[in-house]
C-alpha cells in the first residue's frame, strides 16, 4: 500500500522557519522524482519544488527560490521541505508527491499558517 505521510506543518510568524517531512513507503522510493505542491484556499495548486531520484537535481518555484531548499534521504524513505523567511504569502496546504513515468502518487498535504 503506497503511502506519503506529510508532517511539520503549523502556525508561524512571518520570517518565520518550519522544516516539513514526507515519508514514503510501499513504493520504490529512491527511483521517484519527489516533489512539493502547495495550495491556497481559491488558488490552483502549484509546484513549490522537486528533487530527482538521486538528489542531484533541484528546481524550485521563483516565489520560493533562496527561501527553500528541498532535500531527500533515500535510506529513510523521506523528503524534506526547509521553510525560511516565511511570508503570509506561502500560508496553503502542502502535498508531496513521487512521480515516475506514469505513476504520480499524493499525500494528504500538510497546513502552513504564516500569520501574525
Amino acid at each position: 500500500q503506497v503511502q506519503l505521510v506529510e508532517s511539520g506543518g503549523g502556525l508561524v510568524q512571518p520570517g518565520g522557519s518550519l522544516r516539513l517531512s514526507c515519508a514514503a513507503s510501499g513504493f520504490t522510493f529512491s527511483g521517484y522524482t519527489m516533489s512539493w505542491y502547495r495550495q491556497a484556499p481559491g488558488k490552483e495548486r502549484e509546484l513549490v519544488a522537486l528533487i530527482s531520484s538521486d538528489g542531484k537535481y533541484t528546481n524550485y518555484a521563483d516565489s520560493v527560490k533562496g527561501r527553500f531548499t528541498i532535500s531527500r534521504d533515500n535510506t529513510e524513505n523521506t523528503v524534506y521541505l526547509q521553510m525560511g523567511s516565511l511570508k503570509p504569502e506561502d500560508t496553503a496546504t502542502y502535498y508531496c508527491t513521487g512521480r515516475r513515468g506514469g505513476q504520480n502518487y499524493w499525500g494528504q498535504g500538510t497546513q502552513v499558517t504564516v500569520s501574525s
